[in-house]
């Protein structure tokens, strides 16, 4: 995901409880995240949820939905939250609550004038499934499932950008689960669950076999278009605008900036610009796998043709030709506007040129990159109506 990320004032013994840094002050409202450089996280910030969890036979704690997630609470009502958590400030954990607890929060959000959270908690009385309070700092890895969730939830709902968290450990933290028609069941659990359903003259559904479920199952944002809703993970931040296809695929801890035509795959780390396109088929390489350390990120206006695909950063304005699968590595040929070579470098030292065209000489077979002057614009009629 990102580099190695320690904090030094981790000292906390139980596991679903660690120290963390102090809370970031906060206003009397709820505050989104600020943008902040892809591959650096921000300032630690407060995020908390009332969840509805899934337990396994074994009574174990396999998933959790948040309805309402939030971050940056006033510092009132944050100790208030970390008292009904039974939490020290500063700590994340989580904590199931009875009907008294629930009447705890919903009586500490109307003080706090927290309407939406206090209304959210009036829905949650009569749920049949265990209701929890989670409390997280951004700063602090998931140590629990509901924390691990409320993390996944919080980019989904545009309150996080990827890299804003610390997400290391989250693999560990969460259970490999059926995803079924019924809801998240544990593996140990699936065969005696599709019996009961056949005896019903029923049939349990399996749609995945994964430890991240479908984004739409817990939110659809605002203003997309998802062909295929299958293929973009929870944890996926898809900016307003963005249009995915069939072909396309977001995972977590990844997405667009805002408006943007996906029809191509968005790897874990990967950022992608406002008004970028990913033709059919192309690719973006991310660092969950193979030694990787560059994150890898698209820029503003940028085109990547079918079939191709990128291993390293890109700036503004830049098209890479259908088929070119350039990586961070690949020898250049840096050409001037008039086709004269400049320079023959790695393509990661090409990374911060804005407005360049990548290409692949078909006579020689070298990769070139020269600069152009056209502005890549999507198809606004495909967009503005999301």
């Amino acid at each position: 995901m990102t580099r190695p990320w320690r904090n030094p004032c981790r000292t906390g013994s139980k596991p679903e409880s660690p120290k963390n840094s102090p809370p970031a002050n906060g206003s009397n409202r709820i505050q989104s995240l600020s943008r902040t450089v892809p591959g650096y996280r921000s300032e630690a910030v407060i995020a908390f949820g009332l969840g509805i969890a899934s337990r396994n036979s074994a009574l174990d704690i396999i998933e959790t939905f948040f309805p309402l997630p939030a971050v940056n609470p006033g510092e009132d009502f944050a100790r208030e939250l970390s008292a009904l958590c039974g939490l020290e400030p500063g700590n994340s954990g989580y904590r199931t609550l009875d009907a008294e607890g629930l009447e705890s929060f919903h009586a500490t959000a109307s003080q706090a004038f927290e309407h939406e959270q206090e209304r959210t908690a009036a829905r949650l009385r009569d749920s049949d499934r265990p209701v929890l309070l989670c409390i997280s700092h951004s700063q602090s890895p998931p140590t629990s499932v509901p924390e691990a969730f409320l993390k996944l939830h919080l980019l989904s709902h545009r309150l996080a950008r990827p890299h804003e968290q610390n997400l290391d450990g989250i693999f560990s933290v969460l259970h490999n689960l059926a995803w079924t028609s019924c809801g998240p069941v544990s593996l140990q659990d699936l065969p005696g669950m599709q019996l009961q359903a056949r005896k019903k003259g029923e049939t349990l559904s399996v749609h995945s076999v994964d430890k991240f479920p479908k984004m739409s199952d817990y939110v659809v944002p605002s203003g997309v278009r998802l062909a295929d809703s299958a293929r973009i993970r929870l944890g996926a931040y898809i900016g307003e605008g963005t249009t995915v296809m069939h072909e396309g695929f977001i995972n977590f801890n990844a997405g667009t900036e805002g408006q943007a035509m996906i029809e191509g795959r968005i790897s874990a780390g990967v950022m992608v610009g406002e008004n970028s396109d990913l033709g059919g088929s192309s690719s973006t390489m991310g660092t969950l796998s193979g030694g990787g350390t560059e994150i890898v990120s698209v820029g503003r206006n940028c085109l990547i043709g079918a079939n191709a695909g990128i291993g390293m950063p890109l700036a503004d304005g830049c098209i890479v030709e259908a088929g070119l699968y350039l990586t961070a590595g690949a020898v250049v040929r840096e050409l001037d506007a008039e086709g004269n070579l400049v320079r023959t470098c790695k393509a990661l030292e090409l990374s911060g040129l804005a407005h360049r065209l990548f290409r692949r000489n078909s006579l020689t077979g070298a990769i070139e990159c020269l600069p152009r002057k056209a502005h890549v614009a999507l198809n606004e009629e495909l967009h503005a109506h999301n």
